[in-house]
């Protein structure tokens, strides 16, 4: 959603809620209007709660199988707009709500917005898929403690070597090109 439509959207939903109460109003009353005010703002937090623990349970289920939980951070993003647009009072506003605590409704907000974004999680590229990398980016090397030591004769076959045969050579003598992550060579 542009940024530019939200001054609209501050100025149209108080006018359309405060159409909303007179014409309600008009017609049940003004105490029978503000008690479905009220009860909308409980009914509201009750589905909050149901729900909310709902999605926690699915984000606990996502991360314990190794997934991402996009949709479900969606999911729980969607409930909680929906219990915020129920604790505020007016009608829009809780029909808005009400609408979004409905899971076939969240689903197709969901896919609507799910072409639009990605979610890229550790370990993963741009794409979604995982990529691992097999050379850092930045130069530093984390070796665990049997993999290196301070002292020693230096492994003849060590990628790291200057020539790649495991002899330091001269300064300016030639280096192994070690491919990045990409399969590209560097230096």
């Amino acid at each position: 959603m542009p940024f530019s439509i939200i001054p609209f959207l501050l100025l149209v939903v108080p006018i359309l809620e405060i159409a909303t109460f007179i014409v309600v109003g008009g017609q049940i009353g003004v105490v029978a209007t503000l008690g479905m005010i009220l009860f909308t703002a409980v009914l509201g937090s009750i589905l909050l709660r149901i729900q909310g623990f709902q999605v926690l349970n699915q984000l606990r289920a996502a991360t314990d199988a190794g997934r991402v939980p996009g949709r479900e951070l969606g999911h729980g993003v969607m409930i909680l707009l929906a219990g915020v647009l129920l604790l505020t009072p007016g009608f829009v506003t809780d029909t808005a709500g009400f609408l979004l605590f409905v899971p076939f409704i969240r689903n197709a907000i969901w896919s609507f917005l799910a072409t639009r974004i990605t979610v890229v999680g550790p370990g993963m590229g741009s794409g979604g898929r995982e990529s691992y990398r097999r050379y850092p980016q930045d130069g530093v090397v984390d070796l665990d403690p049997d993999e290196f030591s301070e002292t020693g004769t230096p492994d003849p076959g060590s990628p790291w070597s200057r020539d790649g045969n495991g002899s330091s050579g001269s300064e300016n003598g030639p280096r192994r090109e070690l491919p990045d992550h990409d399969g590209n060579k560097r230096g």
